[in-house]
């Protein structure tokens, strides 16, 4: 059955209790494991991002060793599974002194082949998200995991995603290559990721927020609680609907069979 991805992020803005109450949620309404993002400012690039106060944003939110570890032992606590992308190999190591059970390498950084070596080699899980990233690329990159490691996500790096741009078919199309193929969505809602269903994806991954007034560009499009039961609900009744029951009738139908039919003709 596909599993859910709830993505907190950085959406915690760096609180500690916070970031706790939403892994709190997300497992009470049926996500399957959390994922938080590890990042240094420090290591940040000039960009649009020192002009429009996202720096100072992603300087507030960004988790230390002794946060992240905190976090991942409230996570084991309460039975949640969690884990985080990195975006450097100094964050994959901070990640891997924690746990080396999962990594994420986001989309932005599905093309260094430095980073992906390393995880390739420390972690025993790797997904990969395939956003800004050509067909070719993509390939090329997962040849440095193990398959029986790897996980790809289609993805779309577009905050928030036009559902015109979504391109689900894209999903059978990395199933011709990859084994595990999940679907990260990054549109308002879940209608997408209930349409994703159909492909069978792995995993369905979703930005995940308590609330969307918080600060910060994914806090607005996150799902909330409330979205992701249903998301989840979706998947389990599917489980049982997408099920094949065999060419004849059902068991259910004797009765319909044996009463009602020619029920209406004398002949």
């Amino acid at each position: 059955m596909t599993k859910i991805i709830a993505e907190i992020g950085w959406n915690h803005m760096g609180s500690l209790s916070l970031a706790k109450k939403m892994i709190f949620q997300a497992k009470k309404n049926g996500a399957d494991i959390v994922k938080t993002q590890i990042f240094d400012v420090q290591n940040l690039k000039k960009g649009p991002w020192d002009k429009d106060g996202r720096r100072e944003i992603y300087k507030k939110a960004q988790l230390d060793e002794n946060k992240y570890r905190a976090l991942f032992k409230y996570a084991k606590k309460i039975n949640c599974k969690f884990f985080a992308s990195a975006m450097s190999i100094k964050d994959a190591k901070l990640i891997k002194n924690v746990n080396n059970d999962f990594i994420k390498i986001p989309s932005m950084e599905s093309r260094n082949f430095p980073l992906i070596s390393y995880c390739a080699k420390n972690f025993k899980n790797v997904i990969i998200s395939s956003g800004t990233s050509k067909f070719k690329e993509i390939i090329k990159s997962c040849k440095k995991i193990p398959k029986k490691k790897l996980t790809i996500l289609h993805c779309v790096s577009s905050y928030p995603c036009n559902f015109s741009d979504v391109n689900l078919p894209k999903i059978d199309l990395f199933k011709n290559f990859f084994k595990n193929v999940g679907f990260s969505d990054h549109t308002q809602g879940i209608e997408a990721s209930i349409l994703s269903l159909k492909y069978n994806p792995i995993y369905i991954e979703k930005h995940f927020t308590i609330d969307n007034s918080l600060p910060g560009r994914d806090n607005k499009f996150a799902i909330l609680p409330h979205n992701l039961k249903t998301l989840k609900d979706f998947i389990e009744k599917n489980k049982v609907i997408d099920q094949f029951k065999g060419k004849d009738y059902l068991k259910c139908e004797i009765e319909a069979r044996k009463i009602y039919s020619g029920r209406w003709s004398k002949e």
